[in-house]
């Protein structure tokens, strides 16, 4: 234990990079008693993915479109604003503290929270952590660069579709929103900055081949990526098919429809490594050889005309 009372949790653990976990972890943020509930809000089980799953790709209604459409904008106003703080000395807690509050201001469910246990509001990646980094005690540095995963379930209304009669009651009437990018903090290097700008690019190319008709595997086309992560279907279901990979050659099948709403989410790494590591967490995935990753996300939904991005924001500029 360090002089201020944090401590690493895994000392013995042979990390890959200069990452370390610097806990103790702040207590379970509340919600409160207005704000509806996902189905794995109490007990961590994902209940009604696991009913649908090997379900086909649901089709939206155009209601249930529009609520889509509400969900992913109070997503990007969230993610906005907590990237609105990312400064040396922050603490990634302090920014899953402002995060919850943000999203409960908007009367959304923070999806991250206890699904599957997770026990924070965000995720937030640092340097070489590829995806799912529990928010802690740790500051943030000059020259470090950060992926803040924010993602919230909304409930905009009880309509539910004719699908009801298939999904029976795991047929829910929020739904969620999911989207991240990749930050500096303060100055960083080139190399840092490069980085950055491909996993970007790297997801501004798959949404340009999003459209009716179009291969889920062809997404894997414009992009070498981690051949153990895949983008995700997304709507009453935090996690639903398609389940498609980010690399090229890969064996997914189906095609795109009108209705269908979807994440994209390339990460990037350094070097040439395309496999991670966990550490003892069972969340928190990092680079195998320490180098540094960077990811972008958006969620899809495909349209007669093409595409339409739910979560988009401000277009990304890095200085």
């Amino acid at each position: 234990m360090f002089q201020d009372g944090t401590y690493n949790p895994f000392p013995n653990y042979a990390y890959t990079g200069s990452m370390r976990p610097v806990y103790p972890l702040t207590k379970t943020r509340t919600i409160p008693d207005h704000i509806p509930l996902p189905d794995y809000a109490v007990d961590g089980k994902p209940a009604s993915e696991a009913k649908r799953a090997g379900q086909p790709p649901r089709l939206l209604t155009p209601k249930e479109q529009d609520k889509m459409r509400t969900a992913c904008r109070l997503g990007r106003e969230v993610l906005d604003i907590a990237a609105s703080h990312i400064r040396p000395g922050i603490t990634t807690d302090e920014l899953d503290e402002i995060v919850h509050q943000a999203t409960i201001e908007r009367n959304a469910y923070p999806s991250p929270l206890n699904y599957r246990n997770f026990p924070k509001s965000v995720c937030t990646s640092v340097n070489e952590v590829i995806c799912h980094g529990i928010p802690d005690q740790r500051k943030l540095r000059d020259g470090d660069i950060i992926n803040i995963d924010v993602s919230l379930y909304f409930e905009g209304g009880k309509e539910i579709s004719s699908l009801q009669n298939i999904y029976d009651e795991s047929h829910l009437a929020g739904y969620h929103a999911d989207l991240n990018a990749t930050y500096p903090v303060g100055e960083i290097d080139e190399d840092s900055k490069k980085l950055i700008r491909t996993a970007r690019s790297c997801l501004d190319e798959s949404i340009k081949i999003c459209k009716p008709g179009a291969l889920f595997r062809d997404i894997g086309k414009t992009m070498h990526v981690l051949r153990i992560r895949t983008w995700h279907g997304i709507n009453d279901l935090f996690h639903c098919s398609p389940n498609v990979p980010h690399y090229a050659k890969n064996k997914a099948v189906g095609t795109m429809k009108p209705g269908m709403v979807f994440t994209i989410e390339p990460m990037i790494n350094f070097g040439s490594n395309w496999d991670e590591v966990h550490w003892p967490d069972n969340w928190t995935a990092t680079t195998v050889d320490g180098k540094r990753s960077a990811q972008f996300e958006e969620t899809l939904l495909i349209t007669e005309a093409g595409v339409e991005i739910l979560t988009a924001g401000k277009a990304f500029e890095l200085a």
